[in-house]
């Protein structure tokens, strides 16, 4: 089942590239006490994620925190090394923390995964951004395509915050 607005996150390990290399992050560690702007795509480098909706966050980054987002992150089914490198290569890193869900356990656990393997990717993310306070979904804006990215854009997403959080 596809999480909804007003859930919790479930508990789920992600990872980040630390000074002495990989390390596990969860769930809880990333979302609590914080108000935190998400977004997840299908997979770094691919074309649509790669020059079109990592941008739009980077470019929509001030805006994003200028309306009380403490900070903004980004996971996709990809292995921590791949992430690393894909915030080095756009300009993400130190920017936007990079959130490396290699086993799709937490795309799984949020019912927002996708089979891919037809396009030889295997399972993998849903492209989506959502809103998320001290780990319970605020807002959520899911593409039902991977080349979509309208619905999941910085742009959507600034928009639907307005000033009310």
């Amino acid at each position: 089942m596809t999480i909804s607005v007003g859930d919790r996150l479930p508990e789920a390990k992600f990872f980040v590239m630390g000074s002495e290399g990989p390390q596990p992050k969860t769930t809880s560690e990333v979302f609590s006490g914080r108000k935190v702007a998400l977004f997840a795509v299908p997979g770094a480098y691919t074309p649509t994620c790669h020059q079109k909706h990592m941008p739009g966050f980077l470019e929509r980054l001030a805006e994003i925190k200028g309306k009380g987002v403490d900070a903004i992150c980004c996971t996709a089914v990809n292995d921590v090394f791949v992430m690393d490198q894909w915030g080095k290569d756009t300009g993400a890193t130190g920017k936007v923390e990079l959130l490396a869900d290699g086993a799709a356990e937490f795309a799984k656990a949020t019912g927002l995964d996708i089979d891919l393997s037809g396009f030889g990717l295997g399972v993998r993310s849903k492209r989506y951004s959502m809103l998320v306070d001290d780990g319970v979904v605020k807002m959520l804006n899911i593409d039902e395509a991977p080349p979509e990215h309208d619905k999941s854009s910085a742009a959507t997403l600034c928009s639907a915050i307005g000033d009310s959080i």
